[in-house]
């Protein structure tokens, strides 16, 4: 008995000695995992040599917006506007001219992710946009067309062909305007209207060598959901009663935060609307009678349920008792102004009268008089 407990003994106290090991153990493999953790997180906010984020297949997987089958759509209109960034609404896409404290705008951004060969893009074919790998454009040939002044990076080859553009050699201030492809479509599946950006297609503003109008060069086009997780990160400034930078360019064209004049929708015979109506005025009767027509396109699709019945027909009613009351205080008025034109007429009436008897009776007193005094002659 007693070599039992011996035993017993010194397997407690090995047990005790070997306790605040394994709690160390235990207490440094959590902190590393959390390190671990905390590492992978910093290397998905680091950003890579070039500056750009890095975007991994994970996020171009969320961001990338998987077209809808045309066996699921009912209707579709591809729509080309045009962002002029001089307009207000357009600004955030503009400003600031040069990057400051990270914040960089559109054309920059689309700039340096072409010059480091990040995202494809492809040839201004107006209105006849391909966006295939035979209609892919080569970037040092359209840096050369456009006479932007650039320089081979380090580990450029042929096959991956990277380039160094100074910051004061990429042309923002020349870009003054956007081509934005819109498609709207309605989704049988969803049951409802949605409005995508496709494509943009930055266009510099350019004059000769002796002045004048500036003439409008259009450059390329690029998909949107190659530049989604790019801009998904960059914030914007969207109104200046708010100073922080709340919404994302992603946001801002999700979200049609941008406004632009239609000119060109896809037809058969490939024109745009300047070419289909010449004068001014038909050009923007015609602009405004489509966008209405997409505007309530959606509205018409639906029968209105019981409740939008009896609401609209209680908002007709409301108007024609508007209607009525306004009929009848107009004609009240009307009446009130007769009756009283009527009653400064007869006034009018009575009053002469009193006059002329008037001067009849000083007549007829002056006369008695005279005749009168004749008598006592």
């Amino acid at each position: 008995m007693k070599a039992i407990a011996k035993y017993i003994l010194a397997a407690l106290a090995i047990t005790a000695l070997t306790a605040p090991e394994a709690a160390a153990q235990n207490d440094g493999s959590q902190s590393s995992t959390v390190s671990r953790r905390s590492g992978s997180d910093r290397r998905s906010k680091d950003k890579d040599k070039s500056g750009n984020p890095e975007i991994t297949q994970r996020m171009e997987a969320f961001y990338e917006d998987t077209p809808t089958s045309e066996a699921d759509l009912q209707w579709m209109r591809v729509i080309y506007r045009q962002l002029d960034l001089n307009d207000d609404q357009n600004a955030p896409l503009y400003f600031p001219e040069e990057p400051i404290e990270g914040q960089e705008n559109l054309f920059r951004i689309i700039m340096r992710l072409l010059a480091n060969n990040q995202v494809p893009a492809y040839e201004y074919l107006d209105g006849r946009e391909l966006f295939t790998p035979e209609y892919q454009i080569k970037v040092r040939d359209m840096l050369d067309r456009f006479h932007v002044l650039y320089t081979p990076a380090k580990g450029s080859t042929e096959k991956n062909p990277k380039f160094v553009i100074e910051e004061a050699d990429v042309p923002a201030n020349e870009v003054l305007s956007y081509y934005v492809l819109e498609r709207w479509e309605f989704d049988s599946r969803t049951n409802r209207m949605k409005t995508r950006v496709e494509a943009i297609c930055p266009v510099l503003h350019r004059s000769g060598d002796f002045g004048g109008e500036a003439v409008k060069y259009p450059m390329f086009w690029i998909k949107m959901d190659a530049l989604r997780p790019y801009l998904a990160q960059q914030y914007i400034f969207t109104s200046d009663d708010n100073n922080l930078a709340t919404a994302t360019y992603d946001d801002y064209f999700a979200m049609n935060m941008y406004k632009g004049d239609i000119y060109k929708t896809r037809n058969l015979k490939n024109k745009s609307m300047m070419q289909l109506y010449p004068d001014p005025d038909d050009l923007k009767r015609a602009q405004d009678s489509i966008q209405n027509r997409l505007d309530s396109f959606e509205k018409k699709l639906w029968v209105p349920d019981r409740e939008e019945i009896i609401a609209a027909r209680e908002a007709r009613e409301a108007a024609a008792a508007g209607d009525t009351l306004a009929i009848a205080s107009r004609d009240d008025a009307a009446a009130e102004k007769t009756v009283k034109s009527t009653r400064s007429t007869r006034a009018k009436k009575k009053s002469t009268p009193k006059k002329s008897t008037v001067k009849e009776s000083k007549a007829s007193s002056s006369s008695s008089a005279v005749r009168s005094v004749r008598r006592r002659k």
